[in-house]
């Protein structure tokens, strides 16, 4: 933090990664637009035992007016359409992504603009991500608004549950031949 002027970053910041803290332990990202219907889906979607979880987010640096966050989605991890209200760049550390016609992989990314719908599905040994954000704050808004999509995530989420308890970071295995 920057003790002469708390609402601009430092200028220089030393940071370490023992200090990466879960994400969901911070008022960091809020939700937007949440009608019933999404609250009831994502009631669903969160169902099930804590290592269900096919995420693992950690917020590793923030300061104002910027933060980036380490992102593991687990194997075919469901992730809902949304949009987040910053301009966020993505980095794709180890595992591959695919986004539409697109298959992402180790060094590739892509960048997100303000309020703009976007989703992708983690390959087959998921994916860890590195995020950017202009903000040490921001919102999310979920663009699935029907019942149905919920109940298919929420039933992938817990059809993976074994899988995903012993699946471990891409960044930690071999890599692959091919």
């Amino acid at each position: 933090m920057n003790e002469e002027n708390p609402q601009k970053p430092p200028r220089f910041e030393i940071f370490r990664a023992a200090g990466a803290r879960d994400y969901n332990a911070h008022e960091v990202m809020r939700l937007d637009d949440l009608t019933p219907a999404i609250a009831e889906g994502l009631a669903h979607y969160m169902a099930g035992p804590d290592d269900a979880q096919g995420q693992v987010v950690e917020l590793v640096y923030a300061a104002p007016g910027f933060s980036l966050s380490k992102v593991w989605f687990k194997s075919g991890y469901p992730l809902p359409l949304h949009s987040h209200t910053a301009d966020c760049l993505y980095y794709i550390m180890a595992g591959s992504l695919r986004m539409g016609d697109e298959v992402l992989g180790p060094g590739d990314g892509f960048f997100v603009g303000s309020d703009v719908p976007y989703t992708y599905m983690p390959g087959p040994q998921g994916v860890e991500v590195l995020e950017f954000r202009n903000t040490d704050e921001l919102n999310i808004r979920f663009m699935a608004r029907n019942k149905a999509f919920w109940e298919k995530a929420g039933e992938k989420i817990r059809a993976s549950h074994e899988a995903w308890k012993s699946e471990k970071p891409p960044s930690s295995l071999p890599p692959r031949a091919g």
